[in-house]
């Protein structure tokens, strides 16, 4: 029975497999309503799971058939984790097999993707559940704890003491949801950095449609997913199978925020919407390879755009997180460009709107290509063009070191309408 509202409490083993089952189904203009488990590395220090996070159990979007979109818009994101830690990591080559995030395995039993206990804290707490083995994929090199105040707006990073207190009952202090199995990485209680205060701005690293073929999770994007091409696992993919099958639904794009739409591709029916990963902030770029991972509740409302074909994201951040270039003008804006038009006698302005364009790759350089290339495409206009208009009516923005980036511009209001979007951008900017 199709439902108004989906409650979402499961998740996947790592993988996203469009063979399995999905929940719901949701009504086309419904909700989905999500207790997200904390990625990066709770997961990668749980071998079990097989990819880099542990995303929700994808949702079955009602009326969405392949070569539709899904404009997912998100309603409100709300961090319930009151410690978590992070840093840069270094992997343990024996205990892997060929990507750390997918097949981890026990260096004495040889068990590929091993259940796992926690034995006491620190960085050798994670032992093979078959022989006793200690096993994490994943140490690291500069790690910190972090506890946040009540209201979720400051953070502060912790010293041995209290990182070793929260370790002792690190599940309660991450607020991991029942059902998530990843070993949560406050046991490592990491402390190479003491003192240091940060704000919280709470965004969604995964969030997107289910790929049609299966693969990690943590893969769905062009850079982690070229780990995939060629791999000695089970999981291994051709480029063009990557390059057909993913949809970029692991952007770590800190402007997929509460407010913001994203247009997802429809690669499988149903759509099959998932959400995870949660961070409580990030820089541009995500430069330390991790940020701090969170357990939240994800309000997302769900709307089928029929015959409407993308082959990656489109976001439509807030206002404010435009980049300057690409924000709506204003009125007086306007009026000083028609008169400056007059005096050069140009009979007419453009109308234009704000749109940005997600592309991924295994380098940025291959990412920012990627991304002029589905905005040519999608728009129907020359990669020169796009180039032109990212230039002076917009910004190229990193996402993800090493290769996920944003282009984002100014587009005509006729060349949006064609494309069948301008209605939810027009709704978006209050245009």
């Amino acid at each position: 029975m199709t439902r108004e509202t989906i409650l979402v409490n499961e998740f996947t083993d790592g993988l996203l497999d469009p063979d399995k089952p999905m929940l719901g189904p949701v009504k086309d203009g419904g909700l989905i309503v999500a207790n997200t488990a904390p990625g990066c590395w709770g997961p990668m220090i749980t071998p079990e799971l097989k990819g880099g996070h542990e995303v929700t159990k994808p949702v079955f979007v009602e009326g969405a058939e392949v070569g539709d979109s899904i404009a997912i818009y998100i309603k409100s994101i709300t961090v319930t984790s009151n410690v978590v830690s992070s840093g840069n990591e270094f992997t343990v080559p024996e205990n892997f097999l060929g990507d750390p995030f997918v097949a981890g395995k026990c260096p004495h039993c040889g068990t590929l993707n091993p259940k796992t206990k926690l034995v006491g804290i620190g960085s050798a707490s994670v032992h093979c559940d078959v022989c006793g083995e200690e096993i994490s994929p994943f140490q690291f090199t500069k790690g910190y704890t972090i506890a946040f105040n009540e209201d979720k707006t400051i953070g502060v990073t912790l010293n041995k003491e209290s990182a070793e207190k929260a370790a002792l009952d690190a599940k309660s202090y991450m607020a991991i949801p029942d059902n998530s199995i990843q070993n949560p990485i406050v046991t490592f209680a990491p402390h190479d950095m003491v003192g240091t205060v940060s704000r919280l701005e709470p965004f969604i690293g995964q969030l997107g449609t289910t790929p049609s073929i299966a693969m990690p999770d943590s893969h769905n994007a062009g850079d982690f997913g070229s780990f995939l091409v060629g791999a000695p696992h089970g999981y291994s993919l051709t480029e063009e199978e990557l390059r057909s099958h993913k949809t970029d639904g692991h952007m770590d794009i800190n402007r997929v925020k509460e407010g913001a739409i994203v247009i997802c591709p429809v690669k499988v029916k149903g759509g099959g919407v998932y959400v995870g990963d949660v961070h409580a902030m990030q820089g541009d770029g995500e430069i330390a390879g991790h940020t701090c991972d969170v357990s939240s509740m994800v309000t997302l409302k769900v709307k089928v755009l029929k015959n409407i074909s993308v082959d990656g994201p489109i976001i439509l951040p807030v206002e404010k997180d435009l980049p300057y270039l690409a924000k709506p003008f204003t009125e007086e804006e306007k009026e000083r460009a028609t008169a400056l038009a007059k005096t050069w006698n140009v009979e007419s302005l453009e109308n234009s709107a704000p749109i940005s364009f997600v592309g991924t790759g295994g380098n940025l350089n291959d990412a920012i290509d990627n991304a002029l290339e589905r905005a040519a495409e999608f728009l129907d206009i020359t990669v020169p063009e796009v180039k032109n208009r990212s230039t002076i009516t917009g910004a190229v923005e990193i996402g993800r070191y090493p290769g996920t980036a944003t282009v984002t511009f100014l587009a005509p209001v006729e060349l949006l309408e064609k494309a069948g979007v301008y209605h939810i951008v027009k709704e978006q900017y209050n245009l």
